[in-house]
């Protein structure tokens, strides 16, 4: 006679999903998951132009797979490294570590399998790829370390994105291509711009701290001139990826708006008036990543 099983206490069970759907939540959030609208749409662009069109499912999900694994690795460990900056500055005390919600542990776990997906990734779509792909993680995690010790922690953050759209185009062709380099820069100095930007924030904070960047370096209006500079360089790489790809009239109006959209963004954040950074940062350049890659998929299929 087989001894009575007693059923699962609902209790428990509830407490266990709870429990889980409480750090998938906290997770999603402690590596800023909605921002992936920076640089995705961006690899997604390059991949379309590689491919002259729909390079096929499985390529398209490595890709996705290979940038959110990356992506959620660099963040998590951002926040990891920063964890004791964080916990000084009033603006970051609330993240998840300093607060509790998250422990160290968890996320030096967390991080570690997004790196070997990514590693695992990067081997299923070709053996460039793979042989790159430490290459690339190093450049996203170093970041983490770079406002210790250089005011270019803009830069260095720009690369960690640029790189993106040069990825795609390897998964897709197996080679570097100049077009894809041509976007890379654009990308680059895109988000050194609006990282130049948010900084504003913390410039007091850095400069007690003794953290590098432009702006706790050289003041907010040196600070916002360099971003207006970044974002003209941005604009003479996209001319050029325009140029090498080639695209259609559609590229070129999307070119126009996102012009329009920069001088929008650098009119609301002046060096007396900071109240639209989130504004700035946020809803434009998600704009321009978004309105880029539908002019590309337009101008490609059009």
């Amino acid at each position: 006679m087989e001894p009575i099983k007693k059923a699962p206490n609902k209790r428990c069970q509830q407490y266990i999903a709870g429990s889980f759907y409480t750090h998938f939540i906290h997770t999603l959030n402690l590596i800023k998951f909605s921002h992936s609208i920076f640089a995705l749409p961006f690899a997604l662009a390059s991949m379309l132009v590689a491919a002259h069109g729909w390079p096929g499912t499985r390529i398209f999900l490595l890709i996705l797979g290979a940038m959110v694994s990356a992506r959620s690795a660099a963040m998590a460990f951002n926040r990891l490294v920063d964890a004791d900056i964080d916990a000084k500055n009033p603006r970051t005390q609330t993240r998840h570590i300093p607060k509790g919600l998250l422990s160290k542990q968890y996320v030096g776990i967390f991080t570690l399998l997004c790196a070997l997906g990514f590693f695992g990734v990067c081997y299923a779509i070709n053996p460039l790829a793979f042989r790159l792909s430490p290459i690339a993680l190093a450049i996203l995690l170093g970041y983490s370390f770079a406002k210790r010790f250089t005011w270019l922690t803009h830069f260095w953050l720009g690369i960690s994105l640029g790189i993106a759209p040069i990825a795609a185009w390897i998964a897709v062709t197996g080679q570097i291509n100049m077009t894809s380099v041509w976007l890379g820069l654009g990308v680059l100095f895109w988000v050194a711009g609006f990282d130049i930007f948010y900084s504003t924030q913390d410039a007091e904070f850095d400069s007690q701290e003794g953290i590098h960047s432009a702006v706790s370096l050289w003041g907010i209006v040196r600070g916002l001139r360099m971003a207006k500079q970044c974002h003209v360089l941005t604009m003479l790489f996209l001319i050029l990826f325009g140029l090498s790809a080639p695209l259609s009239t559609i590229y070129w109006i999307t070119l126009v708006l996102i012009s329009i959209a920069f001088v929008w963004e650098h009119s609301l954040v002046k060096p007396q008036d900071l109240s639209h950074i989130n504004t700035a940062f946020f809803t434009i350049n998600g704009f321009i990543s978004l309105g880029f890659f539908a002019g590309v998929a337009v101008s490609i299929w059009h």
